[in-house]
């Protein structure tokens, strides 16, 4: 599902496979500080609605350049 709406803003991606729950939180690094993808998935508890299942979560944060459009770094978090 993209963009769903959470209590505290938009998850940019949610996927629920094979009784896995990924979180993807999308970011242009020469615009916002590094680790701030990761970091805002974190800050705003978008993993909380996700809990009730009882499957693992995994928070990705995804960083592109703005100036190469590539992939710039990325972080996980699993719970």
């Amino acid at each position: 599902m993209l963009e769903e709406v959470a209590n505290k803003g938009g998850i940019d991606m949610a996927v629920r496979f094979n009784e896995q729950v990924y979180l993807f939180e999308f970011k242009v690094v020469e615009l916002i500080p590094a680790g701030s993808a990761l970091a805002q998935l974190k800050a705003r508890g978008y993993a909380e609605k996700y809990r009730a299942l009882a499957q693992s979560i995994h928070l990705v944060g995804v960083e592109f350049s703005k100036e190469t459009r590539t992939v710039a770094g990325g972080e996980v978090e699993s719970s």
